[in-house]
Parts: C-alpha cells; sequence; structure tokens
C-alpha cells in the first residue's frame, strides 16, 4: 500500500487534471465550492467511499441520459455509461461487489452493450449472487426504472428494501430541479421518457445509505450539494429556457459529489485513485479500454450530445481527448501502482 500523503498528493492531481474547465461550462466554480465542501480532494473521497464498500457488498449504481427526449425516448448520451462501466468494473474487482445498474427501458440495450464491452457480463441479480460466491464471473445487473413520478417513487422505496444497498453511484444522470423539471444544458425541459431515478437518491440519503455523484453541468444527481453555485456561475442556472420559473440545477444532493470538465473523466479519475489505493493496476481505466468503449458506445447509437451527432466524441470533445485523459490519469497514479 502506498503511504498516505503520496495517495494524498495523486488525488490532488487527478483532482486538478480532470475538473480544467475545456468546456467553458462553469465547472471549476463547481469543483472550488465543491472542494471546500469536503474538506480535500472530491475524486480521494469517492474512491475512500467506493473502496469502503464491504467485501461482496452491493452497489445500486445509474448512469443514462435520455439525450433527444422529445424527438424519442431510444436516444441515449455518450457521457456516462463508459464512465460507470469503468467503476463498475473496479468495484468487482476491488471489492467483489454485486453491481446494479439502473436506467430506462429504453436505454438498457445500449448501456448493456458498454458493460460487457468493459468485462462484465449481464445476469440477473439471483445469477450474480453466485458469480460473487465463487468468484467464478465478473457481472452486472441491469435494471430498467420507472419513467413517472409516482412509479419512481414506489420503486425507490422497493428497489432499497430488496437490495439493501451498501452504496448509491450516480455518473451524469438528471435529476429535476425545484420546480419538478429535468434540463437540459441548454435550459430546455426534457424529462419526456426519463427514469426517476433521483427519487430513489433522495431516498437513500434519508435513510442514510452513502452516496457518490459525478456531475459536469450542474443538472444531475448529487449537484444539490452546490445549489448557489450552479445558480450563480452555470449557463441557465438562475432562469431555463422553458418557463417553469427555475433554474438548469438539480436539488438531489449526495455524501460525495465529483466534478469533472467530462463526467466520464470524472469516473477515468475515481477508478485511478481506487488502484492507487489498492496498489493494483488493474483497477485501472486503460486508454486501451476507453478506446473499445467508445467504438461500443458508437455502434450502439449513442450519441455526442454537444454535436447532434452519433461519433466518438463525447460533450463535444473528441476522441483523443478522452485517451489522453485515460492515460493522464495512469501516468498520476503510477508511483503507487
Amino acid at each position: 500500500m502506498a503511504d498516505a500523503a503520496l495517495i494524498t498528493r495523486l488525488d490532488d492531481r487527478l483532482d486538478q487534471l480532470v475538473n480544467i474547465d475545456i468546456g467553458e461550462r462553469g465547472v471549476e466554480h463547481l469543483f472550488t465550492a465543491a472542494r471546500a465542501l469536503q474538506g480535500g480532494s472530491l475524486v480521494g473521497a469517492a474512491a475512500d467511499a467506493l473502496m469502503a464498500v464491504p467485501e461482496g457488498g452491493t452497489v445500486v449504481m445509474t448512469t443514462g441520459s435520455v439525450s433527444r427526449a422529445w424527438i424519442t425516448p431510444e436516444l441515449g448520451e455518450n457521457d456516462g455509461p463508459s464512465g460507470a462501466a469503468a467503476i463498475a468494473r473496479a468495484l468487482v474487482m476491488a471489492r467483489n461487489a454485486t453491481c446494479v445498474m439502473l436506467c430506462e427501458a429504453t436505454l438498457l440495450p445500449a448501456i448493456r452493450a458498454v458493460m460487457q464491452a468493459s468485462g462484465l457480463f449481464p445476469v440477473t441479480f439471483e445469477q450474480a449472487q453466485i458469480a460473487r460466491a465463487d468468484r467464478s464471473l465478473a457481472t452486472i445487473v441491469m435494471l430498467p426504472f420507472a419513467t413517472d413520478d409516482e412509479g419512481g417513487a414506489r420503486e425507490a422505496v422497493e428497489l432499497l428494501d430488496q437490495l439493501k444497498p451498501d452504496l448509491l453511484f450516480s455518473t451524469e444522470r438528471v435529476g429535476r430541479n425545484d420546480k419538478g423539471v429535468y434540463h437540459s444544458m441548454r435550459g430546455i425541459d426534457y424529462g419526456m421518457g426519463r427514469a426517476r431515478i433521483d427519487l430513489l437518491f433522495d431516498e437513500g440519503l434519508r435513510r442514510g445509505i452513502p452516496t457518490v455523484a459525478v456531475g459536469d453541468g450542474g443538472n444531475e444527481i448529487g449537484m444539490g450539494r452546490v445549489a448557489a453555485h450552479v445558480t450563480a456561475h452555470v449557463p441557465y442556472g438562475d432562469t431555463c429556457q422553458c418557463g417553469c420559473g427555475g433554474g438548469i440545477g438539480a436539488v438531489t444532493s449526495c455524501d460525495v459529489l465529483v466534478t469533472a470538465a467530462c463526467s466520464n473523466w470524472g469516473c477515468t479519475a475515481i477508478a485511478a485513485a481506487m488502484a492507487a489505493r489498492a496498489g493494483a493496476a488493474k483497477l485501472l481505466h486503460t486508454p486501451e479500454r476507453e478506446a473499445l468503449l467508445l467504438d461500443t458506445m458508437v455502434a450502439n447509437g449513442l450519441i455526442n450530445s454537444t454535436h447532434g451527432l452519433v461519433d466518438d466524441s463525447v460533450d463535444g470533445f473528441p476522441r483523443h481527448s478522452h485517451l489522453a485523459i485515460a492515460e493522464l490519469c495512469r501516468s498520476i497514479v503510477s508511483r503507487a501502482l
């Protein structure tokens, strides 16, 4: 195991790397606010929380954003799935965890393909328990979640009662604002066909379940932790374009908020911090694996939401940017591996 002082330095460098505001979204303001609340590295706090999951524990995860909801609920965004896959893979390898991924039924096929490309085989929860017990297979459980408020509130209670998760993890998952509306970064209402998974996180927080969230824009689950800063610094943070009377900021909070210029980058950094803590390079999200997942997302029709194209850019950042972030994260933590 690397010494604590080294880990702290590496965590800070990972934080700084993934919060360079290349997209000019105001994320550096959110980063400063979140770090002040956390009292230290965001990436490090997330890695600590994930590595604290009991051996063989259960983690409920979510990602996936219906990108053009007013056109079709079957079109998902490519920021989120590869990052979630990196975290799920690291959890399975480091903690022998059972990871349960929630998203819309319409996005299940594409996100299932990304998880499988990362090395995790989709199974039922019962099958995952068998694999966990004998360590014979790295698995992921994929479940749909209700797209209406009443159904979401009911399923939130039922799922938490059934699964009794040790931690909740969200990345690039839109949450509603204080008017109950789900907004795009352009301040447009795009809640139609969207799973109400933020209601599950609200219920989890009420129950005291540790919650980690990753976001890049202010409209995601977890951003309620820095709500005032979203209002002040993010475009449409104070007034949206849909006329609901609120901004785009999500009200759902979390215990650990990881900000990043691109949510996938935040997850890549968290996986690197987990690898540093374990002294295990196998937990890294490598450039080679990122390349495979980018290709898988294109093949399954996930969209680069900034440009409105199905391609291997994410949030408008070209392919080589994402491979470079993965390589830089690997380089940063190499002293601990």
